[in-house]
């Protein structure tokens, strides 16, 4: 398999020129972020039950999931972005909307539906421990109902709307529950055909658990969905044969380009043939919340840019290896600090 282990930083400068030109809209599954800081020296005993109390001193919020992804296109300097997707009538969904707003991310078409949940991720952590063991667990809202026709609808609706004038589209299916999501069957047959008529958009897609299930569009799944392993466990890893091999029939199935993840070890992409792209060797402690998201954004505004694959997969590892040095938060790369990252990436190839 070929390695691409080449990009001046005149190349890099070129292509982050062209970012600010980028109109893209992310379609998918938009999340509520919700972080309540918790100072476990003021806890105290519930009078009524004998249970500790939990003190929370702050509370903080931002676009998850797909949000994550508008949250490091507008890091990067993306020139227009749009949200198409559904949140609930209540104050996350506010919350949610404010912070894509405060992004300069239309929210025109991030539908407000009563019967909805506005998906959020609820995470207390200790205030006086940054590091991932300081998070609590986690409380997670999701809607666990099918989405209706009439939603499914009215989401096409906007997407048709806002095609004629995009660069891109990046789908981000959040939801595991199956059909209960924005994705739904319906809305991975729509953008095959949407695909298909647009051939100068970028379609890319990333799923928790159907990315294999898209059809004519770019798909970034982990080496592990990549071959059909479900539940890896911890330090698993596919090994680059069986990788390759079905990376092979997996871009025929799909009929458009791959992009599979490998963790700390890069990308390894499909077209115009096999290449590995490695990704930057990091010492020091990392948290990985939202890497995969961060490392779409700067990918798809490389091939909006006019990168080719691997140009825009070393993009991506750039960008997610800059979020993953962003402890307990997730989160995001600006331009100016990808050439000095390319620079590392270099002398590490260099070794």
């Amino acid at each position: 398999m070929k390695t691409f282990d080449t990009m001046t930083t005149e190349r890099l400068e070129e292509l982050l020129a062209d970012f600010s030109r980028a109109r893209i809209a992310v379609l998918g599954d938009f999340f509520l972020d919700k972080y309540l800081d918790v100072d476990p020296t003021l806890a105290e005993i519930s009078i009524e039950t004998g249970k500790t109390a939990h003190q929370v001193t702050a509370v903080r919020h931002s676009p998850g999931a797909a949000g994550t992804v508008v949250c490091n296109l507008a890091a990067l300097g993306a020139g227009e972005l749009h949200a198409i997707g559904f949140i609930g009538d209540d104050g996350e969904g506010y919350s949610l909307s404010h912070d894509l707003a405060e992004l300069a991310c239309t929210t025109e078409e991030l539908h407000r539906v009563p019967n909805r949940l506005t998906p959020t991720y609820l995470k207390p952590r200790n205030v006086d421990d940054p590091s991932l063991a300081g998070e609590h667990e986690r409380y997670d809202t999701k809607n666990r109902e099918p989405t209706s026709p009439t939603v499914v609808a009215r989401i096409l609706a906007s997407l048709d709307r806002l095609l004629p004038g995009l660069d891109a589209v990046i789908i981000a299916d959040q939801v595991e529950e199956a059909e209960c999501g924005v994705v739904t069957s319906e809305v991975r047959k729509a953008l095959a055909e949407r695909a298909e008529k647009y051939f100068d958009v970028v379609f890319w897609a990333d799923s928790r658990r159907h990315v294999r299930e898209f059809r004519n569009v770019v798909i970034k799944p982990n080496q592990f969905e990549a071959v059909g392993q479900e539940n890896p466990v911890p330090d698993d890893v596919i090994q680059l044969p069986q990788l390759q091999a079905e990376l092979e029939g997996l871009r025929r199935q799909v009929a458009a380009p791959i992009c599979v993840t490998r963790g700390s070890a890069g990308m390894i992409t499909s077209d115009p043939e096999p290449t590995m792209v490695p990704g930057v060797f990091l010492d020091g402690p990392t948290d990985p919340t939202g890497a995969g998201d961060s490392a779409t954004a700067g990918a798809v505004l490389a091939l909006i840019a006019g990168a080719t694959m691997p140009e825009a997969a070393l993009l991506g590892n750039l960008v997610a290896s800059i979020t993953v040095q962003q402890l307990a938060t997730t989160g995001v790369a600006m331009p100016e600090q990808l050439p000095e990252r390319l620079t590392m990436w270099r002398q590490q190839r260099a070794v």
